[in-house]
């Protein structure tokens, strides 16, 4: 039996992830938090030999606005929903540099992850596009694709591993990853709570349930297999967990979350599966210090596992063609 597989992915968006659904006044710190927690991140990754896989906005890519309105795609998302694309006059509002507007800019925090090569930047499409929602298509999706695959050379990354923004998988697109070179996507859970939808198909029922699935076993271990060699690229790495942010309402829980996630990581390792844990910088961004002590907690208990068990940890790129 091969030694299970450990899976960190962080979905890198800044505010492109949230301006439909925050604003800058509101959910500002949390994007200015980043630029202190990506490095604690880092620095803790590094410590425990922890590989992660960081799936990145190609509008990230840039530090001067006059490039980013150059690499905009010719064709756009054309949501029935306007406001879900950040191209009918977001873009306009931006600041000119990420000096500027630290909420929009991330070439600084592309280049710190860089200066750690055991890591990978991903795939998280160039406009945070949502691949569920009505009116887009399969056409806008690869032109935006493309967008982001040539963001992301310019600084010499090759996209091989994809996120689907909001989770919003679409086995229809999986092909149009597969001809860009795409070895591998995060799945959703198996559980019928984390199914993809789109905004208007999703309900409070639902997200009800998941965050009671933070600290209650509602939809099992969410362990995978490992990918096969005869599987079709590219390969589904499933997420098992997303690791919540610390809030102050629910921390006398926060024992029973770290229970959670540990007693998965506990079967992947002893099962030779795969376990899939993710979240974004930005939840992190705020109780940096809280957020940290957690992860710390996981981080050491995968020490544990890969000493007794060989729990291996991995980029997705690198499970997905056999390099872990």
């Amino acid at each position: 039996m091969p030694p299970g597989a450990f899976i960190i992915s962080l979905d890198f968006e800044l505010f492109w992830g949230m301006r439909d659904k925050r604003t800058i006044e509101g959910y500002g710190p949390n994007i200015l938090g980043v630029r202190q927690a990506l490095p604690r991140m880092l620095e803790a990754f590094d410590a425990h030999g922890v590989k992660a896989t960081f799936a990145t906005v190609g509008l990230l890519f840039f530090e001067k606005k006059d490039d980013l309105l150059k690499a905009l795609p010719a064709l756009r998302p054309g949501y029935a929903n306007k406001d879900l694309s950040p191209f009918n006059g977001h873009i306009d509002g931006i600041g000119g540099d990420e000096a500027s507007d630290p909420y929009h800019y991330g070439a600084s925090l592309i280049r710190e992850i860089l200066k750690h090569p055991a890591h990978e930047i991903a795939c998280h499409t160039f406009s945070h596009y949502y691949c569920l929602e009505r009116g887009q298509t399969e056409e806008q999706f690869t032109a935006d694709l493309e967008a982001a695959r040539k963001a992301a050379r310019s600084f010499g990354v090759e996209l091989k591993s994809f996120v689907f923004p909001r989770n919003q998988y679409n086995q229809r697109y999986l092909a149009v990853c597969a001809a860009h070179g795409i070895t591998a996507y995060r799945g959703n859970e198996r559980s019928w709570l984390y199914g993809g939808r789109n905004q208007e198909d999703e309900s409070k029922f639902r997200r009800a349930f998941r965050l009671l699935d933070t600290w209650l076993n509602l939809s099992g271990r969410n362990c995978h297999p490992l990918p096969e060699p005869g599987d079709v690229l590219p390969f589904d790495l499933p997420s098992s967990r997303y690791l919540r942010p610390y809030n102050r309402k629910y921390a006398m829980l926060d024992g029973l979350k770290l229970r959670r996630i540990t007693r998965a990581m506990d079967h992947a390792a002893r099962s030779g599966t795969l376990f899939h844990l993710w979240w974004h910088p930005h939840n992190f961004g705020c109780d940096l210090e809280e957020n940290m002590a957690m992860l710390e907690k996981i981080l050491s208990h995968y020490d544990t596992l890969h000493r007794e068990h060989g729990f291996r940890s991995c980029t997705m790129n690198e499970l997905a063609t056999g390099n872990a």
